[in-house]
């Protein structure tokens, strides 16, 4: 059986979580026999070792002679303070030392280059910002080969091919599938760990790419489906998804079981979960997908999977976006006219502005929608210039927004089969005097959502996680 295991930032961020993890991927390994790592870059906070490359590059765009160089510097330090910590001077310390410095060395090539041009393309933006996974399996590999486990570093680039769409690359499955096929299954048949960096991939003319938002995560699911793996597991330092926010609610809990809709409707509502896009390949091919705890490695986690038949119905979590503006578009010369909601929602898009909820009276008088508060002046001027016919003609009585609102989502597939979760909601919510706004719901029933006054946030969050 193989395992495949994905390490944030956090697993691999100090010598001692590089000790931890090791652990962890010998005790997964003598339970399952082939055992597939994929890691992130070095990631303790405050500092994130991604965030100071990114940090270098932009400067050097920006004309800044000095600062990529003090990222480098500060690069440097934090990975040979590691592997000075981890790896013994008899063994591959210098090796991997040599290694490291090669990687800084072309960091800062790439960011002289960048300032002399004036420019930071997407595709150097990708071969910069990628280096730190290329740094840290390196360190993780070796550690596991000192103390005595065979293990090789690879880079993903030798793995997973993908388009030319930098910054976001999407995998090319078929040729993903043969290339990482024909590199790790013969490492794996002789009891080789391979240490595979994740957040990046290659074209085909083998230039890196990333993966984007949740790119390594993303990375652990693209190889579990190329390996056809018997479980993903994704480490982090959380036990799984959580019932809520726990800054909000004490109380909240680890979720033992996920379906792929109800993870997608927490993620795109806002809540610490992983980016539908990422799971994806697993749950396409019956892969089920765990968040573990790397600091308590003991607790289940949550397992994410393509449809819980066993779940016992109802809410499962509750989540809020805040800082959000209400826009409303109103008139009672709306009624029946075609078009109004194309022409609305086509105004918005052309600002590139992301709409987070409609809302619409089966009157056609009114369609309201949610957006972040930052851009909802720009909305309402693109929507009046729109409407400006109608809006002098009175067809439009007015276009107007509520400020600071939020919406709170509950989520829960169970929800479309357990009658009267709306009226609990609703009763919990006016028990308190929470106004509710607007409502939304999908046809698939799998979530509710309502937009409060955003002083009501935390109370509307507590009222209904106390129904779960």
């Amino acid at each position: 059986m193989t395992l495949v295991m994905k390490f944030g930032g956090t697993s691999v961020g100090s010598a001692q979580a590089m000790r931890e993890t090791a652990d962890l991927i010998l005790q997964a390994k003598t339970a399952w026999g082939n055992v597939v790592v994929i890691a992130s870059a070095m990631g303790s906070k405050p500092v994130k070792v991604t965030d100071l490359l990114l940090r270098g590059a932009h400067s050097a765009a920006a004309g800044d002679k000095e600062t990529y160089k003090l990222v480098a510097g500060e690069l440097r330090q934090i990975h040979f303070a590691v592997i000075d910590e981890l790896l013994q001077p008899e063994g591959e310390r210098q090796r991997v030392l040599a290694e490291n410095e090669a990687f800084l060395q072309r960091f800062e090539d790439l960011c002289q280059a960048v300032l002399v041009l004036g420019e930071l393309t997407p595709r150097a933006l990708d071969a910069i910002s990628g280096m730190g996974e290329q740094m840290s399996v390196r360190i993780l590999a070796a550690y596991l080969r000192q103390i005595g486990h065979r293990a090789e570093a690879i880079d993903a680039t030798d793995l997973i091919v993908t388009d030319h769409n930098f910054q976001a690359a999407m995998p090319l499955l078929p040729r993903t599938k043969s290339k990482t096929k024909v590199r790790i299954r013969p490492l794996l048949d002789q009891g080789v760990v391979p240490v595979i960096t994740g957040f990046i991939g290659a074209t085909e003319q083998g230039v890196t790419t990333t993966l984007g938002r949740g790119g390594s995560d993303y990375s652990a699911a693209i190889l579990g489906q190329a390996l056809d793996a018997k479980e993903v597991w994704i480490w982090t330092d959380v036990d799984g998804v959580m019932t809520t926010d726990p800054r909000l609610v004490p109380t909240a809990r680890s979720i033992p079981t996920l379906t792929y809709r109800e993870v997608s409707e927490l993620a795109y509502y806002g809540a610490k979960v992983l980016h539908p896009k990422t799971i994806r390949p697993c749950i396409e091919n019956g892969i089920p997908l765990r968040i573990k705890n790397t600091f308590n490695p003991e607790h289940p986690g949550t397992v994410i999977v393509a449809d819980d038949k066993n779940g016992n119905g109802g809410m499962k979590a509750v989540s809020a976006i805040s800082h959000l503006s209400l826009v409303t578009v109103e008139g009672k010369g709306m009624m029946g006219v075609p078009g109004i909601a194309a022409r609305t929602f086509g105004a918005v898009a052309h600002e590139e502005v992301s709409v987070l909820l409609i809302s619409q009276a089966s009157s056609e008088q009114s369609i309201s929608f949610a957006t972040p508060d930052a851009f909802a002046e720009k909305v309402l001027l693109a929507l009046e210039a729109e409407f400006a016919t109608e809006l002098q003609r009175q067809d439009i009585d007015r276009i107007w927004a509520q400020h600071d609102v939020a919406i709170v989502t509950a989520v829960g597939a169970g929800m479309r089969g357990t009658p009267g979760i709306a009226g609990r909601i609703f009763t919990a919510l006016g028990s308190t005097d929470v106004n509710i706004i607007a409502i939304a719901q999908g046809s698939s029933e799998c979530s509710i959502s309502m937009v409060v006054g955003g002083e009501d946030t935390e109370t509307a969050v507590k009222q209904i996680h106390a129904l779960i």
